[in-house]
């Protein structure tokens, strides 16, 4: 037998192994033994008599738990094995909560603390009620657009959805026992989540040449079900301009990204982001890129792009919300949503997305596609020869005024200029006076030699 994440060997008893015990009942139970080392040998305890009472009172008065304590043999070394039982309500020492989490102890606060309170309790944090909140507070259009969405998608019927407010919201299993709203139920369609939820909502933001250069930027608000077409539709009109390509004689838009995907990666930042954060999800677009970021958590095992990218079991972290999104027909069950966004990015032939999974949340990285790559730098180029010419078309205005009308009069009577003599026909500086001379190179009226007396420009 090897120590893992419910066997514990120790050589010998100390107060803090309370926090073992603490939370292996917080967890999945577990067994801590007194007398072995780090090997799993039997070492023997000399004091295992007095332990073997000692430590069943200590973790009653502590904790309030009851453990099977057992004196064992090996030859003539004694040793303990302390039984530790899940619990079904959270267990605190000394007003702290520990968790047992694969070979490490943590103390749990904060928001996980609140969700391990919930997962206690049989809840999720989107399964909490909403006093004061009925069917007929939430928006309309919401609702017909779930209903419209969920008979075309051939997840509910015109018989299941020909039905009040109330009662859908009842099949959707979005009321408690005592006949509140849950929460999911005022995210997907309450016109103002906001009012219970902060942060409820995605805010969209283009840069230019850097992080710090925002250009223009949106907000979208109202029920989650709505946010998603509008914000799909809002990146892909405004944000994310389409380059035009041809297959033959067919005009073709070419964006930078497959909008089947990010629609995909959108709905699982919605489903999948931890609201009790009150930030909003967050999707920056550049030219070549766009970053969607998403203040949630994904399940342990699915720490890396590989693995989220292989076969996985659904695992949402607001299972309430994400029924009401399968509902509708807008997300897909087991996992589906990574195999939607592979099949788009090899449509466009390009990049999967890159996550980056961190400790206060999650960052998608989208790259443009090599086509889309290859448009945007013929664009820069016929953008460039345009601006030139705009320049050239300013220049050629500026010979009509002074000093550079100066220099082409003293050219209509002589074949060259120095810089030296340009600055006393001009009355100024030699350096000013090469800025001028350079217009006048860029315009074909002059080229510049050098000679032994320093640069001579020669009428063209």
């Amino acid at each position: 037998m090897k120590e893992h994440q419910t066997i514990e060997w120790k050589e010998s008893w100390h107060e803090e192994y309370l926090k073992w015990i603490c939370g292996y009942a917080n967890a999945y139970g577990g067994k801590l033994y007194i007398g072995k080392d780090d090997s799993g040998n039997v070492k023997g305890i000399e004091n295992a008599s007095d332990l073997l009472e000692k430590i069943p009172n200590k973790i009653t008065d502590t904790m309030g738990i009851i453990v099977d304590v057992n004196l064992l043999y090996e030859g003539t070394l004694e040793y303990l094995e302390i039984i530790v039982d899940k619990y079904p309500s959270l267990i605190s020492l000394r007003g702290k909560y520990y968790y047992r989490s694969g070979s490490t102890m943590r103390e749990i606060t904060g928001k996980e603390l609140e969700r391990t309170l919930l997962k206690t309790q049989g809840r999720t944090w989107d399964g909490v009620p909403i006093p004061r909140v009925k069917a007929e507070d939430l928006k309309k259009d919401a609702i017909d657009l779930f209903k419209k969405k969920a008979v075309e998608r051939g997840r509910l019927t015109e018989e299941d959805v020909n039905v009040s407010e109330q009662i859908l919201m009842d099949d959707l299993h979005l009321y408690d026992d005592e006949g509140y709203l849950l929460r999911a139920a005022i995210l997907a369609f309450h016109k103002d989540p906001e009012k219970w939820v902060t942060g409820a909502y995605i805010k969209i933001g283009f840069f230019g040449e850097s992080d710090s250069d925002l250009v223009y930027q949106d907000e979208v608000h109202g029920p989650l079900l709505e946010q998603v077409d509008k914000t799909v539709d809002l990146v892909y009109t405004k944000y994310m301009k389409a380059l035009i390509d041809y297959k033959g004689i067919q005009r073709v838009e070419q964006f930078m990204f497959h909008k089947d995907a990010f629609r995909e990666i959108l709905l699982n930042a919605v489903v999948h982001k931890d609201y009790s954060s009150c930030n909003p999800i967050q999707i920056s677009v550049y030219e070549d890129k766009l970053y969607i970021w998403n203040d949630g958590t994904m399940p342990p095992n699915l720490d890396s792009t590989e693995k989220l990218f292989e076969k996985h079991a659904s695992n949402p972290y607001n299972p309430k919300l994400a029924n009401v999104f399968f509902k509708s027909g807008m997300i897909e069950a087991w996992g589906r949503g990574f195999d939607k966004i592979r099949e788009g990015c090899k449509k466009y032939e390009g990049p999967l997305p890159e996550y980056d999974i961190l400790e206060n949340g999650v960052m998608v990285l989208c790259k443009a596609c090599k086509r889309y790559l290859n448009l945007l730098r013929a664009k820069q180029q016929v953008n460039s020869l345009i601006e030139n010419e705009r320049i050239m078309s300013e220049l050629v205005s500026e010979i009509k005024q002074e000093p550079i009308l100066k220099i082409v009069n003293y050219l209509e009577s002589n074949n060259e200029i120095t810089t030296a003599k340009g600055a006393e026909v001009t009355g100024k500086s030699v350096a000013q006076v090469r800025r001028y001379m350079k217009v006048l190179c860029d315009l074909g009226v002059v080229k510049s030699t050098k000679t032994t007396k320093g640069n001579v420009y020669i009428k063209l």
